[in-house]
């Protein structure tokens, strides 16, 4: 459950969810690519329990049996706007993480916290990267005779220009809300 340290706080923080539908958004943040088995979820959600992060309290189900709802306690809004503060490189880097610390990212209200997040995923994406390389010289899609290596080349170069985009406009705009 790592891997999406803030999704259920996050998602607590918008409305108390039935353990169920608390999956069930988690699993359409992080989709296919890494889903979150309920055998990891649960365990999780009751760490988070005794960490005093959230509450559970029962409801008499509407058909079947009594169903558990889950809401965010002070303490857990805190840790999810610390954790948001204090992402991990892994957070800023793995991109389905980052879309997580995205997600929620307006739950950090002061906008030159925001900016420090965008700003640690603007010096990362600034980075010069490939997934292929000529020795330690990272290779780029032109330079390859491959076509479906320089295709994953030429994706992961729009997705970055479209994202370093958006991120420096964004940044301009907590900068001229923080003024």
């Amino acid at each position: 459950m790592r891997r999406s340290r803030q999704s259920p706080l996050g998602f607590l923080y918008d409305a108390p969810l039935h353990g169920y539908e608390l999956h069930k958004r988690i699993t359409a943040l992080t989709g296919h690519v890494k889903p979150v088995a309920e055998s990891t979820l649960y365990p999780a959600i009751k760490r988070l329990e005794n960490a005093r992060l959230l509450e559970r309290a029962t409801q008499p189900g509407s058909v079947a049996a009594p169903r558990h709802v889950l809401t965010l306690t002070e303490e857990g809004a805190r840790e999810l706007r610390r954790r948001l503060a204090e992402p991990s490189r892994r957070d800023i880097t793995d991109e389905n993480r980052w879309f997580t610390v995205l997600a929620f990212l307006k739950r950090l209200e002061d906008p030159a916290a925001q900016a420090a997040v965008l700003r640690s995923r603007l010096a990362f994406l600034e980075e010069p990267a490939s997934f292929f390389y000529d020795g330690d010289r990272p290779l780029r899609a032109e330079e390859l005779d491959d076509p479906f290596r320089a295709g994953i080349l030429t994706i992961a170069r729009a997705t970055s220009q479209a994202e370093l985009a958006w991120l420096r406009t964004t940044l301009m705009a907590l900068g001229a809300a923080g003024h």
